[in-house]
Parts: structure tokens; C-alpha cells; sequence
């Protein structure tokens, strides 16, 4: 993993850190060093809920545009999809992820956001896709995950426009889903209700509604028909029943 990305597991909450002052740009390592926790948060049991945090200051301000301006076409055609792919790692963690942000989350560090489940902001952040300033689009999720979290042509005006969004209209529009002092506190908050639930309900609850989102209304039907008859399987919905004729609270154990 990169330097300047860390993996710390506290009470069964996982925190990928980014950490490459002063803004935090997504080069390529980091790129592949957030692929690399994402493969550390899902393959680790113990891991129940992530958090993506960038730090006091800063979220991710971006792309690293040093590096990225002494790329070809023909490097961008080799490296774009390995791009995508860092970010859908993220948004593929069967688990909940949400992403504590500070200051600015912009361009790549937008898209970084909306690979997760949830956003939290303090007062004072701004988020966008400022790509159209270079004469790009978003190349990382931006155009997809953005339209279909604040729809069409939302992600139209912010995209075209490449305009910062403050956080109390990042809130109205759906952007963020709280505006606090402290988002890291306010994520693990947020997430902590989910420790010690029934983690495979969880994660088919996730599959569920994120690949849903990509078929038509009666395929979505077939595939959670399917993750819910899975289900039967685990030992957590054995105890859920149980728990429930005779009237106790679950214990869960992820199994």
C-alpha cells in the first residue's frame, strides 16, 4: 500500500486515511494505494464499517495535475480504466463506507466521495467537478455516480459550469447527507450502528440496491429476490428469527 494512504481498525470500524499534504492529490499511488485498502477492508473480518477521512484540513483536492500534464493520449487511453477501477474499488467494499470531508473534495476527490455510501461535511467544505476548467470531464465515476445521486441535470450544471458547491447547497441538493463541526466524529456515529449488526444482510442490502440501480425494475426484482433467499443460509438470520419469537435482541455475528 502507499505511503500516504493507512488503514487503522478501531472497534470494528476501519479508517482509510489519506495523507499526502498539503491537498491531498490523487496521484497514482494513492490511486493505487486506496485500490489496496479497499482489498484490506473487504477481506478483513473484523472490519465491520469504513470510514474515507483525508484529515483536518482537506478532503482531496483533486487529481495530481503535475502528473497528469506530461500524459499522452495514448498513456491516458493505458491508465484511465486502472483510474476507474481504484475509485470502483471503494464503491465495491461490501460494507458501509462513508466519507468524513474537510475542506475541499474536488474533481478526483469528488468522485472519491461519491464512491461512498454516505458524505459528511463540515460548514466550510466545497465539492465539484472542476474538470471542465482543463477542457476534461470527470474520469473517474464523476458523470455516473454524481447524475444518479442529485439526478441529471444537477450534475449537468455542475459539471458543465466546473463551480464549487458550498456545503449547505451540497446538502440541498443531496450532495452531502449532513453538514457538522466534526464529520469524522459524525461518521463514525454514523457507521457504529452497523458493528454489530448482521453483516451478510448488510453487505446484500448494499448489493442489492447499488447493482439494482444499473437493470431495469424487473431484473432489480430477480436480483434481490436472490440475495434474499441466500440469506436463509446464514447463521445471522437463524438468530434474527429466533431472537425475534422469543422476543431477546440478536447476537449477531456476522455469519
Amino acid at each position: 500500500m502507499s505511503s500516504e494512504v493507512s488503514v487503522k481498525v478501531d472497534g470494528g470500524i476501519a479508517t482509510i486515511r489519506l495523507d499526502r499534504p498539503p491537498m491531498n492529490a490523487l496521484n497514482v499511488a494513492v490511486q493505487e494505494g486506496l485500490r489496496a485498502a479497499a482489498q484490506e477492508v473487504t477481506a478483513d473480518p473484523a472490519v465491520r464499517a469504513v470510514i474515507v477521512y483525508g484529515g483536518e484540513k482537506v478532503f482531496a483536492a483533486g487529481a495530481d495535475i503535475k502528473e497528469m500534464a506530461g500524459m499522452s493520449y495514448v498513456d491516458m487511453v493505458a491508465r484511465a480504466p486502472a483510474l476507474t477501477s481504484a475509485f470502483d474499488a471503494i464503491a465495491r467494499i461490501p460494507k458501509p463506507v462513508v466519507a468524513a470531508v474537510t475542506g475541499y473534495a474536488l474533481g478526483g476527490g469528488c468522485e472519491l466521495a461519491l464512491a461512498c455510501d454516505w458524505r459528511v461535511a463540515t460548514p466550510d467544505a466545497k465539492l465539484g467537478q472542476p474538470e471542465i476548467n482543463l477542457g476534461l470531464i470527470p474520469g473517474a465515476g464523476g458523470t455516473q455516480r454524481l447524475a444518479r445521486l442529485v439526478g441529471p441535470a444537477r450534475a449537468k450544471d455542475l459539471i458543465f459550469s466546473g463551480r464549487l458547491v458550498p456545503a449547505d447547497e451540497a446538502l440541498r441538493i443531496g450532495l452531502v447527507d449532513a453538514v457538522v463541526p466534526d464529520p469524522y466524529a459524525a461518521a463514525r456515529d454514523l457507521v457504529s450502528r452497523y458493528v454489530d449488526g448482521p453483516a451478510a444482510a448488510i453487505r446484500a442490502a448494499k448489493a442489492a440496491i447499488d447493482g439494482g440501480l444499473s437493470m431495469d425494475l424487473a431484473s432489480g426484482l430477480t436480483w434481490e429476490s436472490q440475495l434474499f433467499a441466500a440469506l436463509f443460509a446464514t447463521e445471522d438470520r437463524r438468530e434474527g428469527m429466533a431472537a425475534f419469537v422469543e422476543k431477546r435482541p440478536p447476537r449477531f455475528t456476522g455469519r
